[in-house]
């Protein structure tokens, strides 16, 4: 048994999850985001949770379980929260500093790294 397959995706207020036929499309505040599932796999939407279900105990049937599960559960938080990636800089003379949409960079070179971020990317430091 699958044991990420079988647990339950909860879905926070203000997402909105639909199902047709073989494609999952979840709505937030932050976007809206779809994913093709395969036929056989059943997703149910109910009471605020989403499950994924299989239709036998075959290995194909058992890896894709746990994969659907978690792509839908990615999708839920990606509309909702949004991904977040927090790093540390470790070491003498690091420093990263933040104008804007420009990322300025001391990684120890001769010179400073500066890197324009694209617009729907978000920086603090």
């Amino acid at each position: 048994m699958s044991r990420i397959g079988k647990q339950p995706i909860s879905v926070p207020a203000g997402v909105t999850v639909t199902v047709k036929e073989n494609q999952v499309t979840v709505k937030g505040p932050k976007g809206e985001l779809s994913q093709e599932i395969n036929p056989e796999m059943t997703v149910e939407v109910n009471d605020g949770q989403v499950e994924v279900k299989r239709p036998s105990e075959s290995k194909s049937h058992r890896s894709q379980h746990g994969l659907y599960r978690s792509l839908i559960n990615n999708m839920v938080e990606g509309v909702s929260k949004g991904f977040v990636k927090k790093m540390e800089l470790v070491g003498v003379g690091y420093r990263a500093t933040n104008q804007g949409q420009l990322l300025e960079l001391a990684l120890g070179f001769s010179h400073p790294i500066h890197m324009q971020l694209p617009a729907e990317i978000k920086v603090e430091v």
